[in-house]
């Protein structure tokens, strides 16, 4: 009997030691690590944990299993740049200036002079005052420089990342030979019929005056051929030099490839990745992987070719899923998952133009660039953390992109910026099972600039409703996304506008195919009330902020183009490449 209790009196203190040795968020000097992976364009219903059957993303759906899935996730816009925006500093993007007014509505020159105003906090600020190191591996599109060709005002290195490696822009068509052009193409096609019918011009008029047909000013000949040189460069140098321009790594301030070379793009943001933390497992650190995969055009690297069933899509997926996966591999290596709160993520829902080259998204109408339909703003959300977070714990409620900042804000020690009004709201209470509800009573969808839709979530009820004040016009079928451009427009006669709005209930129609009417909803005229009087209230929010996004800011400034070796004259490639496969 006495070995006995000898015995468990010595378990129950190994027990105990155990238990006391592992340091808990709630101790005042514990500061975990981030660990923060963001998808560029993926459907929340292109990985398994949300509902794909076709598309392997075992990583994916391991760290949901193992950790805690929201399920009602949002992105606070439907497109690249504002969505980053409110992920970065916790508000909408329009507080920031980066809502669009027109046609414009993302960063289309990495050497315009728009984005992130260096007056923004983002969450990577406040955790370098709390000792953190703080990385961004991958795609930035939050603009670069502001007056000149190395001030880097937008650069992510002002912005509270100590370290950089990436695109400071995005990845896109041009980027990819033969895959066509994406920036502005009606006005590329314009500008070169232009340059065409001056060129014809002047060729006849050469040949007339040679022949002695017709007797010519040679000054008028020179004005012309003045004018088709402009017409021409206008065209060319910044339109057809793009891949240039645009398609460029960055190592923090230092342009180390130009134009990039996307066979080794995927190994060589893992290996930075992987390399940052091992540089940092003593910690804390935050990294920020932000995938270039899966917009478009769609590459994949050596051995995942092929090897899905739903094409080149699918086999992107299934790299994202293997980069994940190596992801956690290294933090468990090092010994660092107790201490890691890893999130992953998309910045919007799938662009649905074409089934084979873009997402898809599941049960949920529309997709990228589609306003406040719930397929371009609804995105997978998994928190995973050993040891702090129940496994396969799923979270209905109504959470934000904009969430991000808080928690990780208030998990690190720090404390939130009390100069600016924040719309996200710490998620831990939801993670740990300590709170029921979300925050968000409200949640408003912006399309550019124009508040298009939001939600309601009762306090006396389960039920969500979402109202749709306008909604932009594109396919049902989603076979070409919207019927005169790829990216759907907000205003003018690209919209429709409803009056009454319509309104759905998602926790029974997520869908947003059944529209309620006073009939058949006994609460509609309290939703429209409440809905419009909180559209009110936010609008009271909004202060007058300089806009990043219009054409004095997006278009090409040469002075403003990063470069390595002597402009315009851009060229070079990182000399160490690691090995293709992944």
């Amino acid at each position: 009997m006495l070995l006995m209790e000898s015995r468990f009196l010595a378990g129950f203190l190994l027990v105990l030691l155990q238990s006391s040795s592992r340091v808990t968020h709630a101790d005042p000097d514990f500061r975990p690590n981030f660990l923060l992976m963001m998808v560029d364009d993926l459907g929340i219903g292109d990985i398994g944990c949300y509902g794909n059957d076709t598309i392997r993303t075992p990583h994916i759906d391991r760290l949901a299993a193992d950790g805690v899935k929201l399920t009602q996730h949002i992105a606070a816009a439907p497109l690249c740049t504002p969505s980053r925006t409110a992920f970065m500093t916790g508000r909408y993007a329009l507080r920031a200036g980066l809502g669009s007014t027109g046609r414009v509505q993302v960063i289309l020159f990495l050497a315009g002079s728009g984005g992130l105003p260096p007056n923004e906090t983002t969450f990577a600020k406040l955790l370098q005052k709390q000792g953190y190191t703080t990385g961004i591996v991958g795609k930035w599109h939050l603009g670069v420089n502001c007056e000149s060709r190395n001030d880097h005002c937008h650069h992510p290195n002002n912005h509270g990342f100590d370290f950089f490696y990436g695109l400071p822009f995005t990845y896109f068509n041009d980027c990819k030979p033969g895959e066509g052009k994406d920036v502005l193409v009606d006005l590329q096609k314009t500008l070169w019929q232009i340059s065409v019918i001056l060129a014809l011009a002047l060729l006849t008029l050469l040949l007339v005056w040679t022949v002695g047909l017709l007797r010519i000013r040679l000054t008028f000949v020179a004005f012309l051929a003045v004018l088709w040189l402009l017409s021409f460069s206008v065209w060319f140098v910044p339109f057809e030099l793009l891949r240039t321009w645009n398609c460029i790594i960055m190592r923090n301030g230092e342009v180390v490839e130009q134009p990039m070379n996307v066979e080794t793009l995927n190994a060589r943001l893992m290996l930075e990745a992987e390399q940052f933390v091992e540089r940092h497992r003593d910690g804390p650190f935050l990294l920020f992987l932000s995938l270039a995969h899966v917009h478009t055009p769609l590459f994949v690297s050596e051995g995942f070719a092929g090897k899905s069933k739903h094409g080149l899509y699918g086999d992107n997926v299934e790299e994202v899923d293997r980069m994940v996966g190596r992801m956690m591999k290294t933090i468990d290596r090092l010994g660092l998952s107790e201490n890691t709160l890893t999130y992953f993520t998309s910045d919007h829902g799938g662009h649905i133009e074409d089934a084979q080259r873009g997402g898809w998204n599941g049960i949920y109408r529309g997709g990228k660039a589609m306003g406040g339909w719930e397929g371009g703003i609804r995105v997978p959300g998994i928190f995973h953390w050993p040891g702090h977070l129940t496994a396969g714990r799923q979270v209905p409620e109504p959470t934000s992109l904009m969430d991000v900042f808080p928690t990780v804000v208030k998990l690190a020690g720090g404390e939130l910026p009390e100069d600016r009004i924040l719309d996200g709201h710490d998620l831990m209470p939801l993670l740990e099972g300590k709170a029921s509800r979300s925050q968000h009573e409200f949640m408003f969808h912006y399309c550019g600039i124009y508040l298009n839709a939001a939600r309601w979530h009762p306090l006396d009820s389960d039920s969500i409703f979402k109202v749709h004040f306008f909604t932009p016009n594109f396919s049902p079928a989603g076979a070409v996304g919207c019927y005169d451009t790829k990216v759907c427009l907000c205003h003018g006669d690209s919209v429709t506008h409803h009056e009454p709005p319509l309104v759905f209930e998602l926790s029974a129609d997520p869908s947003e195919s059944r529209p309620l009417s006073p009939e058949t909803e006994p609460r509609f005229p309290e939703v429209l009330e409440r809905v419009r009087w909180a559209v009110a209230e936010h609008r009271r929010t909004l202060t007058p902020v300089e806009k990043q996004l219009t054409w004095a800011n997006v278009l090409w400034k040469p002075w403003l183009q990063p470069c390595c070796g002597t402009f315009p004259f851009c060229s070079c490639s990182e000399t160490h490449t690691p090995e293709h496969t992944l």
